[in-house]
């Protein structure tokens, strides 16, 4: 295994994807973006930023209202949020070949009062993980609907991995 955290069978999966690890975000309040325990890392909430700012704030609902977020792109976005906490994943063990697997995600969805769809927009979070991850991308989960999140995002994600 290389010490280079661009090399290896998981980066090579991201470049099959298309898919690219963004830098990390720096943290919004006291905390770091990832911590290593041992054979466990367990990532903070990371939110879905693109180019350092979130393409769309609000609450998640289905009924299409002004101001609101859908169903659809907030599982994208849950999708980002995800891209985003493997790339703190990767800062924090330094390759990604040491992951041996995802272990637990819990995705947060800002919901409107009546949306009842939190595990359908954490899917997004989940699909990506397993088409990064393979079968070591398959995890248990908690999708959690509340009220507000951090900067009005509309979803955020963090996960607990396991490594080798």
């Amino acid at each position: 295994m290389s010490n280079d955290p661009r090399t290896g069978a998981v980066e090579a999966r991201l470049a099959q994807l298309g898919l690219e690890l963004p830098p990390v975000a720096a943290p919004v309040a006291a905390y770091v973006p990832a911590v290593v325990a041992g054979t466990w890392a367990w990532t903070s909430g990371q939110l879905p930023f693109v180019d350092g700012a979130l393409p769309a704030t609000g609450k998640v609902s289905a009924s299409g209202a002004a101001g609101t977020v859908s169903p659809e792109q907030a599982q994208e976005l849950a999708g980002r949020a995800a891209l985003n906490a493997v790339a703190a994943l990767r800062e924090a063990v330094g390759n990604l070949d040491r992951v041996r697997r995802i272990v637990k995600v819990v995705g947060f969805v800002a919901s409107d009062p009546s949306f009842t769809g939190q595990p359908g927009v954490v899917n997004g979070a989940s699909e990506l993980l397993g088409r990064i991850f393979g079968d070591a991308g398959v995890h248990a989960r908690s999708a959690v609907g509340v009220a507000v999140l951090p900067l009005d995002a509309p979803v955020e994600v963090e996960l607990v991995a396991e490594l080798a």
